[in-house]
């Protein structure tokens, strides 16, 4: 079975047809820029325009940056307020006129890693997370997901701990790798206590980069870059639509 995946970010809109039983792209990713914030509408647009590229008929799923229970998107931190109790399902659907399946963004990305990348096979508590502009999260147990943990939103001096770890925090700090992996301990720290993972898995863009931070982090589980790159979120999003 093969599915259009589609990954909404906060600057861009990528999809491509997905097989599935692979995780491979079957063709180049579409990517469309967004400058703006779009609203719910003119994103649903947008999605449209990705789906008559392919000229795809068949189950579109598509990765959200925000909380998402059932077909209904709870939070939108970096998009248009308007998403918020939006039935995103309903939205997509009208616009694309196919079958449409809504996951959290890391969720997504989460997904793919342990079907396709570095969680493949892995046991017991999994924790993943794709540090960027914000720090996303995707928790498993025994490969169940355990969907919205959102855990770049822990509280931590008043802010969102991704404010403090975020990889732009980083380059907004001029930090060296050293110094910002004092604040990548931190976190990992606090989310070990709490979690137990017998595995992290360290994805976003600086994951390509990972020699050049992980000699200096210090966890209890072991820590892995993620495999799957930027076409995570899309065979992600890809692997929730179908099932």
């Amino acid at each position: 079975m093969n599915t259009l995946g589609i990954d909404i970010g906060g600057s861009a809109v990528k999809g491509a047809p997905v097989d599935i039983s692979t995780g491979r792209l079957l063709a180049e990713r579409f990517r469309i820029e967004t400058p703006v914030q779009l609203t719910p509408r003119a994103m649903a647009r947008t999605v449209a325009e990705i789906a008559s590229h392919f000229q795809w008929r068949g189950p579109i799923g598509i990765g959200f940056p925000g909380v998402v229970q059932g077909v209904t998107l709870c939070t939108a931190a970096n998009l248009h307020s308007g998403f918020v109790s939006c039935d995103a399902a309903k939205l997509f659907r009208e616009t694309t006129g196919c079958r449409v399946g809504i996951v959290n963004d890391a969720d997504a990305a989460g997904l793919a890693e342990m079907r396709f990348g570095a969680g493949r096979k892995a046991k017991g508590t999994v924790l993943l997370l794709t540090l960027g502009t914000g720090v996303g999260s995707a928790l498993f147990c025994n490969g169940v997901l355990w969907p919205n943990s959102e855990l770049g939103h822990l509280p931590y001096k008043g802010r969102s701990f991704e404010k403090y770890v975020a990889a732009s925090a980083r380059k907004r700090k001029a930090l060296t790798w050293a110094e910002w992996s004092v604040r990548l301990n931190s976190y990992l720290k606090v989310l070990e206590t709490v979690l137990w993972p017998e595995l992290i898995i360290i994805g976003g863009g600086v994951s390509a980069k990972h020699e050049k931070f992980f000699p200096f982090l210090k966890t209890r589980a072991k820590i892995v870059p993620a495999l799957m790159g930027n076409t995570a979120g899309i065979v992600g999003a890809a692997l929730n639509v179908a099932g």
